[in-house]
């Protein structure tokens, strides 16, 4: 059997395996927050109320809370997809994104047990608004600023940027709306809408351009 000295670890193995162990910290807190989220879930029947009733809303936040888990992890996922490496700045911002994700199970059952339904609303939509804008802000870090996707269309690159903005905009005005900040709400709707039409025609513009 022969022995020698082992391969070196090349510069670009390493920053794959950095990648690697990000991504697996990343997938395994989606998933716990997702389970989490349905063990959240207690339903009491109370007088006078039906088996639809008292399972109706947690149901609705449950399921409403998973799919926008879901669609973080989705983008989340484009994002890892297409990085060659991860630096500091970028590990620290993901490591944000995880957070917020792991608080996801306690803002669910703070909306559940909240009595007027209005506060708990507000600080569910907030928490998924911060949260659609943190990931917006890693994939403008390693997108534009680190240039860590270089092989990624950098038209495309753009338009899920703005993707990725619109989708906390309209959330937070939905918050705003439910705390009666209507002017705000709107002015957020409206900016949301454009950005929106912005990519559409951007994403026509490219279509047309190959």
């Amino acid at each position: 059997m022969e022995t020698g000295a082992p391969l070196p670890v090349k510069g670009h193995h390493v920053h794959q395996r950095h990648l690697d162990r990000l991504v697996m910290l990343s997938d395994g807190i989606f998933a716990i927050a997702i389970t989490l989220s349905a063990i959240e879930i207690r339903p009491e029947l109370k007088p006078g109320q039906s088996m639809w009733q008292a399972w109706s809303g947690p149901l609705t936040v449950y399921f409403l809370s998973f799919l926008l888990i879901g669609v973080i992890w989705i983008g989340h996922r484009r994002i890892v997809s297409h990085l060659r490496d991860i630096d500091g700045v970028g590990t620290a911002i993901n490591l944000l994104l995880l957070s917020l994700v792991a608080l996801m199970p306690v803002v669910i059952r703070f909306s559940l047990n909240d009595s007027t339904q209005d506060l708990g609303f507000v600080v569910y939509a907030v928490a998924i608004a911060v949260t659609f804008a943190c990931m917006a802000v890693l994939w403008f870090h390693v997108a534009f600023i680190a240039h860590l996707a270089p092989d990624l269309e950098p038209q495309l690159a753009r338009i899920w940027l703005l993707e990725m903005i619109a989708a906390p905009l309209i959330i937070g005005a939905m918050a705003l709306y439910q705390m009666h900040l209507k002017p705000v709400a709107l002015i957020l709707t409206v900016a949301a809408v454009a950005l929106w039409l912005s990519e559409g025609w951007m994403e026509h513009v490219r279509k047309r351009g190959h």
